[in-house]
């Protein structure tokens, strides 16, 4: 048994823990608004797109990262403006922007083969993870549970959006005060000392009174 959990002990899986829970936090509140919108393929879509731009950073140099989040962001909002249009055949604009992206990414791979390795993006592992990673999950996190706090005060109790907005604000704001509070309670100067060096400090100056007397 002590053999099993001595795997939490381990930086990387306690990492990827955190992730995960993070992770599952957030997934089922953005699956709620995508499913109800019909829009349940777009993280599909998204992908194959964002692959698009990771090849185009590849082949002209640039960050495969932020090309990547341009085309996503690009093609999500292309995605709306056909929904918008064609009401009729919402549906469609999600088939079309996937095509579209496989269609780029097909051809920037063929333009750079031999010079770009795109593997590492089409792939990844929970275990990867570091703490940039964990802090730009947990941002995210907390922003989704924020609308989605926003949403449930709107709906449950029939109260404007602005209003909702501003309870969830001052709910925050109260408890990152808290905890700046105690935070620096806990950098006070008595807070710093090392109990434990101080009580043998204090058990060590005994002894050696005694032994002098």
């Amino acid at each position: 048994m002590t053999a099993l959990l001595d795997i939490f002990t381990y930086p990387f899986f306690q990492k990827a823990l955190v992730g995960g829970i993070l992770i599952g936090l957030m997934s089922p509140l953005v699956g709620a608004f995508l499913v109800y919108r019909r829009l349940s393929m777009i993280g599909d879509t998204l992908s194959h797109v964002s692959i698009a731009g990771v090849a185009l950073g590849f082949l002209v140099g640039l960050s495969p990262q932020g090309i990547g989040v341009i085309f996503a962001v690009i093609a999500a909002f292309a995605i709306e403006q056909l929904r918008t249009m064609y009401r009729a055949y919402a549906e469609l604009s999600i088939a079309i922007m996937m095509s579209g992206g496989v269609a780029l990414a097909s051809i920037f791979i063929t333009m750079g083969k031999g010079t770009m390795n795109v593997t590492g993006y089409l792939f990844g592992s929970i275990y990867t993870l570091d703490m940039a990673d964990l802090l730009l999950v947990g941002g995210v996190t907390l922003i989704v549970l924020l609308f989605a706090l926003v949403t449930w005060l709107v709906e449950a109790f029939e109260v404007s959006p602005a209003l909702a907005a501003l309870i969830v604000g001052v709910v925050v704001a109260l408890v990152a005060y808290g905890l700046v509070r105690v935070g620096l309670s806990r950098l006070k100067a008595r807070n710093l000392a090392p109990r434990r060096t101080v009580e043998q400090l204090s058990r060590d100056a005994a002894v050696a009174k005694e032994s002098f007397r």
